[in-house]
């Protein structure tokens, strides 16, 4: 895994990226950015297991469905002012990847938010955005079908089937080739512990 050759291939894609050792280090300068704020976020396990809706609540009115469910939760998401997510794959050459069955996730990455943060573990890096594809359909879809107890192949023996499966997960695969002219900002911060899946 080259840390820097990823760092400099996503600044050359007009996305702001910063290497973090720690989880802990990385949730500290998300709290100092992100203050005042309408935050959303997207299903993550890497902001779950790292504290980050507690923390970024203390300052800013921050929704998350996994927390609670609203109504009217597609015009929340729709009024974010930052959109906080992970990816399930990150390319050294500087992709964004993921895989998604509804479509929020990715829909709230791509456009309107004033800014869009990726928070990503070093075991999410691949060499390039094929081996990226391969691990978000091969190793992150099918842990995710696991957690969500989905009726899908993945979920029993641990590998993608490309199923037709009506509980699929797996319905939407984006890639963030380069900063989405419709959000003002975005950010991954790449962190040096194994984070999500």
């Amino acid at each position: 895994m080259d840390i820097e050759k990823t760092l400099k291939n996503l600044h050359a894609r007009h996305i702001e990226a910063e290497y973090y050792e720690t989880a802990a280090q990385a949730l500290e300068a998300l709290c100092a950015e992100v203050q005042g704020k309408r935050v959303v976020f997207g299903g993550s396990v890497t902001l779950r297991d790292m504290g980050a809706f507690d923390a970024l609540r203390e300052r800013n009115d921050v929704y998350w469905h996994w927390v609670e469910r609203s109504d009217n939760q597609r015009q929340i998401e729709c009024d974010a002012q930052v959109y906080m997510a992970s990816a399930n794959a990150l390319a050294e050459t500087g992709e964004i990847v993921n895989i998604d069955g509804t479509g929020n996730r990715v829909a709230g990455a791509m456009y309107g938010c004033e800014s869009v943060y990726y928070v990503v573990g070093v075991n999410k890096l691949a060499p390039d955005l094929n081996a990226a594809i391969e691990r978000a359909r091969q190793v992150a879809a099918p842990r995710n079908a696991q957690r969500l107890k989905a009726q899908t192949p993945c979920a029993v023996d641990g590998k993608c089937h490309d199923c037709r499966s009506s509980g699929r997960i797996c319905n939407i695969l984006s890639v963030i080739m380069g900063k989405p002219n419709g959000v003002g900002r975005c950010k991954v911060l790449l962190v040096g512990e194994t984070l999500g899946y």
